[in-house]
């Protein structure tokens, strides 16, 4: 497949919704892009990045989202078409910016700035199923949201429009199903954008003096408004007058369908997608209102087009309002992503039908089944991967310094810990940088009668994120902790992304490299550097860390993550095998039972530990910490 940059005018591809955002982008003239890498949203940066130099593109992984939306910021304010995008975690880091962008304006020197957030119902790579919409409405920001990947392709292109015209930042909301899967779009011309940036120094742009900026944003998003009323985006489908309206949004569109399709009410129930949901689009939701005795409306996550639906009825004071139906009224579930089922099972409620995907003997014997060949597998560190070393040897100097010391961390591959397969030694975790910040708190809590070591984990992409600026703070207020930096030279659990630290960019140029330790060094810390499989090292200078009561100590334990080093140097670092005449199997069970590494199996048909060829890193950690020394490693020639 050609590039992104290099698809025909009019040509068909099958391309992921966060790619068919970026070509959007790339035909809406873009030339500004920045990001801080997130699951669902990462491929949108990481697509505009592999273009960047045909396109002529500024593509970049900054340090966090909010430096992201300011970098993009200043970009519109010269007069180009800028993008910023993030997941919902990251809308939280970048929320003190966006809530002023608008009020502010863009100014009218033709700059657009368009902000991606992808949400992420189910949280299947987040720590909640948090709902961004409410946070458009806070800004004052036009937002849509596409149902499927043409959509989000021609909502792009539309937003960067809809933003150079009314002076105002704009926002799509993306979400995992759309930006994860993959779909037909129709892509249209793309020229390579050559808008020169200039600033204008007769002009200031601040939110502040108010009133009069807070007015005429008022009257911006009112001409919107009307707008959204007679878009396109927003369509009908079903028969004049049905029993029921669904009204939905995103994914919603397709899981009513198939639903309606499923249970043959096709000339019963209509459906009301919408493609605009702030500004709302008050009208035009209550004249297909009037038409329906009951209305059901299919969303994800919080009712919030259920919300402005029930405000929209009462205002508009219906004589024979319909019953809305949803998450108020319990037919919809609160959490979790839409699916067919899940509005089949309401339908049946509301038309009081019975329906079976499968019969009752069928789905008995599809769990039997599952039961007998099914492994459970839950999350897990990968074969070799440093972070598994590194906790073993915090647990380790935890249980030796005796005196039960409090663990803080944040959110990287290190978060595992934290799950039922993980070893579990962390007691406070919430968000990027969180470790640092509540490690300050703990570590001052002396003159409270608090006796407990702190120990505050981030990693090394985590650490310019969010983690320096709390380090600071703890210097400052003398916080006694010990801040340990799980350093493994890239940011790997979204994709392998170059940070500040790594001496790469978004676009694979070889840039200056930050480094932690020198910079903790400056601040005024004890930096202590380890190898993270050297698990006797990091023990013992973990344990003298938390002795050391003189404020705030960093411990660097560094190794590369083994899937990246295997991709740089294409080899197995060991052999390694299992002794059986010294293995003990079940009597010992270190290596899969404690250490937990899938590359370590128990053999029923032997009784010993085996290892996994074909997913053994070798990278000799399990012969290392062998109680037994069952497990042998040998340099490869």
């Amino acid at each position: 497949m050609p590039s992104l940059a290099q698809l025909a005018t009019g040509s068909h591809h099958l391309l992921q919704g966060n790619e068919a955002i970026a070509r959007g982008a790339l035909e809406a003239g873009v030339q500004y892009c920045a990001a801080y890498p997130g699951t669902p949203s990462t491929e949108i940066l990481t697509t505009l990045a592999g273009v960047a130099k045909e396109a002529g593109l500024h593509a970049e992984w900054s340090s966090n989202e909010k430096v992201a939306t300011e970098a993009a910021l200043a970009a519109a304010y010269a007069g180009l078409r800028a993008i910023s995008s993030m997941k919902n975690a990251g809308l939280n880091v970048a929320m003190d910016t966006l809530q002023h962008i608008n009020l502010a304006t863009l100014g009218d020197q033709n700059g657009a700035l368009l902000v991606v957030v992808a949400d992420d119902p189910q949280s299947h790579a987040s720590g909640d199923e948090e709902d961004t919409r409410w946070v458009a409405q806070m800004a004052n920001a036009p937002l849509m949201e596409p149902s499927n990947f043409q959509e989000a392709y021609e909502m792009t292109k539309y937003l960067f429009d809809l933003s150079e015209e009314f002076q105002i930042f704009c926002w799509l909301r993306d979400y995992t199903r759309l930006a994860h899967a993959r779909g037909k779009v129709t892509v249209g011309e793309y020229k390579k954008a050559t808008r020169k940036a200039k600033f204008d120094r007769t002009k200031m742009f601040t939110p502040y003096i108010a009133p009069p900026k807070h007015a005429i944003l008022v009257e911006k998003m009112a001409r919107i408004r009307e707008r959204f009323e007679e878009s396109p985006f927003n369509s009908y489908e079903g028969p004049a007058k049905p029993e029921l309206l669904i009204i939905c949004s995103g994914s919603g569109a397709s899981s009513s369908r198939d639903a309606i399709e499923e249970l043959k009410l096709g000339r019963k129930v209509g459906i009301l997608k919408l493609g605009t949901l702030w500004p709302f689009p008050s009208r035009l939701v209550v004249s297909y209102m009037k038409k329906a005795k009951r209305v059901l409306v299919v969303e994800e996550v919080d009712p919030y087009v259920e919300t402005h639906a029930k405000a929209a009825m009462a205002d508009a004071r219906l004589a024979d309002a319909p019953e809305i139906l949803g998450r108020g009224s319990g037919h919809i579930s609160y959490v979790g992503e839409n699916n067919p089922d899940r509005v089949i099972a309401a339908l049946c409620k509301i038309f009081d039908v019975t329906y079976s995907a499968r019969t009752p003997e069928y789905q008995a014997k599809v769990e039997e089944v599952l039961g007998k060949m099914v492994a459970s597998r839950g999350l897990t560190w990968c074969p070799g991967c440093p972070h598994r070393a590194s906790f073993y040897a915090i647990k380790n100097a935890i249980k030796r310094d005796g005196r039960n010391a409090v663990v803080t961390s944040d959110i990287g591959c290190y978060t595992m810990d934290a799950f039922p397969d993980g070893p579990q030694v962390t007691n406070v975790l919430h968000c990027m940088g969180g470790g640092l910040g509540e490690g300050c708190g703990f570590g001052q809590l002396k003159q409270f009668g608090f006796e407990q070591p702190v120990i505050s984990i981030c990693g090394d992409s985590t650490f310019f994120h969010a983690s320096i600026t709390p380090l600071v703070n703890a210097l400052y207020n003398k916080s006694n902790m010990v801040a340990v930096i799980l350093d493994n030279s890239i940011t790997a659990m979204t994709g392998f992304q170059p940070h500040a630290g790594s001496g790469r960019t978004a676009t694979q140029e070889t840039t200056e490299t930050v480094s932690a330790e020198e910079l903790c060094r400056t601040l005024g810390c004890r930096v202590e550097v380890v190898d993270a499989f050297d698990t006797k090292a990091a023990t013992a200078k973990l344990m003298e860390l938390m002795k050391d009561e003189q404020g705030v100590k960093v411990l660097i334990l560094r190794r590369k993550c083994e899937l990246l080093r295997m991709r740089q140097e294409k080899t197995l670092p060991y052999k390694v095998w299992v002794d059986a005449e010294k293995c003990k199997g079940d009597k010992c069970g270190f290596c899969y039972r404690i250490l937990q590494c899938p590359g370590v199996a128990y053999d029923k048909q032997s009784g010993k530990a085996r290892i996994q060829e074909a997913l053994c890193a070798h990278c000799g950690l399990c012969a290392d910490l062998c109680p037994n020394k069952a497990i042998v490693k040998e340099e490869r020639a």
